[in-house]
C-alpha cells in the first residue's frame, strides 16, 4: 500500500530545525576538512616559490655551457656562424623546449651569449689601479641588453659583426662599473690577444640595469656590480674586475683573445605555477638535465660536449628538508582537530537519536525492520547533509585555489559518511534487540563489556606504540620519510585513552563525595552528586571531544610557545640586547652619548671587542675573541638576557694577583684552573678562570674570554654598543649613530629585526597560521560537544526540576541543584584536559623537532638555542577553567529559564521524562 506522505518530506516539515542545524553543523565541518589540505598545499607551494625566488641567480638557473671557440681558420665561414646570434637564439629555443616539465623557461629572465672564461687584465687611460695593479675584466657578447638596461650615458654598442682578429670593437659598462673603476664615455680599453695587436674596446655608454636583482644580471653578477680580485703572490693584493658588456653581433672578437670565449645559455625556471605536489617531479627533471636522458636529448640538439650546471637540486633539498621536518608537527594538529570534530559528529548523531528513542522504538514495535528503519534515517540526514557538505567543500576549493583537488574532495566524503552515518549507526545499536523500559543506564550502574574493553586495550597498545615510536624516531627530518601517521596521532590516541580512563574512573569520586553529603541536613548536594551519577554511560562521548580538544589545544599552544621562545632566545643571543652598535674598529667617543639620548634606550654596555685572541697553547687555530666591559653593567645586562648571568664581583679587576675571567667552556679547557699568562707580549694578561658560562651578551658563536676593561693597558675604544631598551626604534637610532659617526663604518643590529628573519619562509608563517587555526578549531567543537551533552540531558532535568518544584523545592534551591549537577562532569573533563595535555607535552617533548619550525634554514645562532615543547599555561589552563564556567553558565542558564515557567507547563500525564 502507498504511504501517504514521503517519510524525509514529512520529518523536515515537523521538524526542521534540527535539520537545519545539521546543515550549518555539516557544512562549516566540510569547509574546514576541505580547506585544511588546500591550505597546507598553499603555504607548502608558496614555500617551494619563495625559495627559488630568494635563492642566488646562479644557483636557480641551468646554465648551459659549449666548448670554447677557437679561431682555428679565420676564413673559416663556420666559425662565425657558430656564434651569430640567429645560432644562439636557436641553440636556446631547442634547450628551452626540451626541458622537461614541471619546469618551465622564464624568458624575461633568460639568457645567452658568449663570454670569455675568465677575466682578463686591461689597460686604458684613467682606469683605477688598485695595489693589486691595472684591473681584470669579463668581456660578454650577451643577448637582450638593450631590453635589460636603460642608457644613462652615451648608447649601446652599434649591432655590427666583427671578426676574431678585428682590430676594435664597442662596449658599455654599468653605471657602478664606471664609478669604480673610472670609465667614461670614449674611455678605450685594450684586451691583449696573444701575439697579435689587442683588442681595442670603446666605450660608448653607460647604463643602469633595469632589474638587478634577476637572473639576467645575477647570474654573474659582475656584468653589473665589479667586485675584488687579489694576486697570488704573498700577500695578497687586491684589483679591480668589472665587465665589458659588447653587442651579440660582436661575439665573433672575442674569439681570438688570450682567454678563449665560451658560448653560454642561463635558463631561469619560472616558479609560477610550481606547487608543493610539483617538488618530486621538478626534482627528477633537475635529474634528468643534470646527468640523465634530457642532457643526451640537449646534446644532440645543441651540440655533443654540452655542460649544465645548476645549484636547483640543493635548494629543492633544502626545501624537502623544511616540509619534512614540519609537516608532521602539523599532521599532529589535523589528527586532533580530526579526531574532535568525528567526535562531536557521531555525539550530535547520539543526541538524535536519544531525541527521538522513543519514536524508533515504537515504529520497531509495530513491525519496522532494521535494513527499513536505517534507511528512512539515512535519507532524512543525507537531504540536508549531502548538499551542505559539497556547498562547504566547494567554497573551500573556491577561496583556497591553490592545491591539488583530490585531498578536500575525500575529506568531503569522510564528513558526509560520518555526519550521515552517525544517527543509524546509533540507532541500530540501541534497536537491534527489543530493550525492557525503565532499566538504568548510566555511569555508575554501567557494566563494561568484554568487547570494549578488548577495545580499550587495543587502543591503549597503539598509544604506548605511538609514544615509544614518537620518542625514537621523532618527528621526520627529510620529506623522503613523509609524514608517520602513528607517530602523528600519538596525543589523539592518548586523550582517547586518557578519557576511556577518567569515565572508568567517573563513579569512585561521586561515590566517595556522597558518603558526606548524605549524613547532611540539605539534600541539594547529596541529590546533584546523584543525578551526575545517574547522566547516561553515552557520555563518553562529549568527554571524549572535551578531551582531545584540550589535548589539541594545550599540544599547538606548546608547539607555538616553544617556537615563539626559542626565536627570541636566538634573537637576543644574535644581538646580545635589545639593539647593538658595532664597527670594526673603535667607535668614535660621541656615538656612545648619541644612543643614550635615543627616545626609548634605558641603558648602553660599550664593550671593547678583539678576535683572535692568543691563550699560548699552542693552538691557535681555534678563535677566541677577547671581551673588554664594564662589569657591573655588562652582569646586569647578561642576568636581564638570560645569556650567562654572572655575579659582577667575578670579573672585577683585584688590586693584585690574577685577573679574574668569565670563559666559555672551549676557552676554560684550554686555560685550566690556575693562573694563564694570555695575550701578545706587548699587552699579555696573567688570568684565572672565575666562571664558565655557555653563551655571553654581544657574542652568538665561539669562544670566549670577559675581562674587566679596567685590566687592559693603553686607550681601548668601545667597538660594540649593547642597547638595552624595548621600545627603541630602527630610524631613530640609526639616525643617531649616522650622524655621531663620521666615517660611516658602524652597524645597527636589532633584536625585533632579527627576530622577525627568523620567520622569512612561508612554510614556517603558513604552518604557525595553520596550527593556530586547528587549535581555534579544536576549542570551537569543543565548545560544540558540551553544549551538545548539556542539552542532551536538558528534557529531563526541566522535568526533575518542575517536580521538586511542585514538592516545594525554591526557585534558587532549583538553580543550585542544575549548577552542581553539571560540576562534576565539567570539573573531570576541565582538570583531566590540564592533566592529560601537561603529559601530553613532557612525554612528547622529546620526539617533537620544531628546529625548522623556528628557523627554516637553521645557523648557527639558533642551534645553539634549545628548540623544544614549551608548556604554555594559558593554552593549558584556561580551555579546562573554560569548559567548567561554560558548563555552570549553561546550566544557570537552563536553570533561570526553567523557574521562570509553571511547573505545570513541563509536567504531562503520562510523560516518562
Amino acid at each position: 500500500m502507498r504511504a501517504v506522505a514521503p517519510w524525509v518530506r514529512t520529518r523536515l516539515r515537523t521538524a526542521p530545525l534540527p535539520a537545519v542545524a545539521l546543515f550549518v553543523l555539516v557544512g562549516l565541518t566540510a569547509f574546514l576538512c576541505a580547506a585544511f589540505p588546500r591550505a597546507v598545499d598553499a603555504y607548502e607551494g608558496e614555500g617551494l616559490r619563495h625559495g627559488l625566488a630568494v635563492a642566488a641567480a646562479d644557483q636557480s638557473t641551468l646554465q648551459f655551457t659549449a666548448p670554447p671557440q677557437s679561431p682555428y681558420d679565420p676564413a673559416d665561414p663556420a666559425l662565425g656562424k657558430a656564434v651569430s646570434p640567429r645560432e644562439l637564439s636557436e641553440r636556446q629555443r631547442r634547450i628551452t623546449a626540451n626541458l622537461p616539465g614541471p619546469l618551465r623557461a622564464d624568458a624575461r629572465e633568460s639568457a645567452h651569449g658568449v663570454r670569455t672564461q675568465r677575466p682578463m687584465r686591461g689597460h686604458g687611460p684613467g682606469l683605477v689601479e688598485l695595489d693589486g695593479g691595472v684591473p681584470a675584466f669579463t668581456l660578454a657578447a650577451q643577448a637582450g641588453l638593450a631590453e635589460h638596461a636603460t642608457v644613462r650615458s652615451g648608447r649601446l654598442p652599434a649591432p655590427r659583426a666583427a671578426g676574431p682578429f678585428a682590430p676594435a670593437t664597442e662596449a658599455v659598462v654599468t653605471a657602478a662599473t664606471a664609478k669604480a673603476l673610472g670609465i667614461r664615455v670614449g674611455t678605450v680599453v685594450r684586451i691583449p690577444r696573444g701575439s697579435t695587436e689587442s683588442l681595442a674596446v670603446t666605450v660608448t655608454g653607460i647604463v643602469e640595469p633595469v632589474r638587478p636583482a634577476g637572473a639576467y644580471w645575477s647570474v654573474r653578477p659582475v656584468l653589473r656590480t665589479p667586485s675584488y680580485l687579489y694576486t697570488s703572490e704573498m700577500p695578497p693584493q687586491p684589483y679591480w674586475h668589472g665587465a665589458l658588456l659588447l653587442a651579440p653581433e660582436s661575439a665573433g672578437a672575442l674569439l681570438a683573445l688570450e682567454e678563449e670565449a665560451e658560448p653560454y645559455w642561463q635558463i631561469a625556471v619560472d616558479p609560477r605555477g610550481l606547487g608543493a605536489h610539483d617538488l618530486d617531479g621538478a626534482r627528477g627533471a633537475v635529474a634528468a638535465v643534470e646527468s640523465g636522458p634530457v642532457l643526451s636529448e640537449l646534446r644532440e640538439a645543441v651540440g655533443p660536449e654540452l655542460q649544465v650546471t645548476t645549484g636547483l637540486s640543493g635548494i629543492f633539498e633544502e626545501y624537502a628538508k623544511v616540509r619534512g621536518a614540519i609537516g608532521p608537527v602539523v599532521s599532529v594538529a589535523a589528527f586532533g582537530v580530526g579526531g574532535v570534530i568525528g567526535v562531536v559528529l557521531l555525539t550530535a548523531g547520539g543526541l538524535a537519536a536519544a531525541r527521538r528513542r522513543s519514536e524508533l522504538a515504537l515504529l520497531r514495535a509495530r513491525g519496522g525492520s532494521m535494513p527499513g528503519t536505517v534507511g528512512r534515517l539515512l535519507a532524512e540526514v543525507a537531504v540536508p547533509a549531502v548538499p551542505a557538505a559539497v556547498a562547504g567543500g566547494a567554497l573551500a576549493v573556491l577561496l583556497l585555489p591553490e592545491g591539488r583537488l583530490w585531498p578536500p574532495v575525500v575529506a568531503t566524503v569522510l564528513v558526509v559518511v560520518m555526519a550521515c552515518g552517525a544517527l543509524p549507526l546509533r540507532a541500530v545499536l540501541e534497536h537491534r534487540r527489543p530493550r525492557p523500559s525503565g532499566g538504568r543506564d548510566d555511569v555508575v550502574r554501567a557494566r563494561p563489556s568484554r568487547r570494549r574493553t578488548v577495545a580499550e586495550l587495543t587502543l591503549l597498545a597503539l598509544a604506548v606504540a605511538a609514544v615509544v615510536a614518537l620518542r625514537r624516531r621523532g618527528t621526520a627530518d627529510g620529506a623522503e620519510q613523509g609524514v608517520d601517521q602513528l607517530v602523528s596521532a600519538a596525543p589523539v590516541l592518548l586523550g582517547v585513552v586518557a578519557a576511556l580512563v577518567l569515565v572508568r574512573l567517573y563513579p569512585l569520586p561521586l561515590r566517595l563525595a556522597a558518603l558526606p553529603l548524605a549524613r547532611r541536613r540539605g539534600a541539594i548536594g547529596f541529590l546533584a552528586l546523584t543525578r551526575a551519577g545517574r547522566a547516561p554511560a553515552t557520555t563518553v562521548l562529549p568527554l571524549l571531544a572535551l578531551l582531545l580538544a584540550l589535548v589539541t589545544t594545550a599540544f599547538g599552544g606548546s608547539v607555538l610557545a616553544g617556537v615563539e621562545d626559542a626565536r627570541d632566545r636566538a634573537a637576543v643571543l644574535s644581538v646580545g640586547a635589545d639593539a647593538r652598535v658595532e664597527s670594526a674598529g673603535a667607535l668614535p667617543k660621541g656615538v656612545a652619548e648619541a644612543v643614550r639620548k635615543v627616545p626609548g634606550v634605558t641603558g648602553v654596555v660599550e664593550v671593547y671587542r678583539e678576535t683572535d685572541l692568543s691563550l699560548r697553547d699552542g693552538d691557535d687555530a681555534r678563535g677566541v675573541t677577547l671581551l673588554a666591559v664594564e662589569p657591573g653593567a655588562y652582569a646586569r645586562l647578561a642576568r636581564s638576557t638570560g645569556l650567562g648571568g654572572f655575579p659582577a664581583d667575578a670579573l672585577r679587576k683585584p688590586e693584585s694577583g690574577p685577573l679574574p675571567v668569565v670563559v666559555s667552556p672551549g676557552a676554560a679547557e684550554r686555560l685550566g684552573s690556575g693562573p694563564r699568562t694570555i695575550g701578545p707580549l706587548s699587552a699579555a694578561l696573567t688570568v684565572r678562570v672565575a666562571a664558565v658560562r655557555e653563551l655571553t651578551p654581544g657574542l652568538s658563536d665561539g669562544d670566549f674570554v670577559l675581562v674587566d676593561a679596567a685590566a687592559l693597558t693603553g686607550p681601548k675604544g668601545a667597538t660594540t654598543l649593547l642597547v638595552s631598551g624595548g621600545s627603541v626604534a630602527g630610524g631613530p637610532l640609526r639616525a643617531a649613530v649616522g650622524g655621531a659617526d663620521g666615517s660611516g663604518e658602524a652597524r645597527v643590529a636589532l633584536r625585533s629585526e632579527e627576530r622577525a628573519a627568523f620567520a622569512e619562509s612561508p612554510v614556517q608563517t603558513g604552518a604557525e597560521r595553520v596550527y593556530a587555526v586547528a587549535v581555534a578549531a579544536a576549542a570551537g567543537y569543543a565548545v560544540l560537544a558540551l553544549l551538545l551533552s548539556l542539552l542532551q540531558a536538558a528534557p529531563e532535568r526541566i522535568a526533575l526540576l518542575a517536580r521538586l518544584r511542585t514538592m516545594g523545592l525554591t526557585r534558587r534551591q532549583g538553580r543550585r541543584l542544575l549548577v552542581l549537577e553539571n560540576l562534576p562532569g565539567s570539573v573531570l573533563a576541565g582538570a583531566g584536559g590540564v592533566l592529560v595535555g601537561w603529559a601530553v607535552v613532557l612525554v612528547l617533548s622529546p620526539g617533537v623537532d620544531l628546529r625548522r619550525l623556528a628557523h627554516a634554514s637553521g645557523g648557527t645562532t639558533l642551534s645553539r638555542v634549545p628548540v623544544e615543547l614549551t608548556v604554555d599555561a594559558w593554552s593549558l589552563l584556561l580551555p579546562g577553567a573554560g569548559v567548567v564556567v561554560l558548563a555552570a553558565g549553561v546550566a544557570a542558564v537552563q536553570a533561570w529559564l526553567t523557574t521562570r515557567r509553571s511547573s505545570t507547563t513541563e509536567l504531562r500525564v503520562g510523560d516518562s521524562r
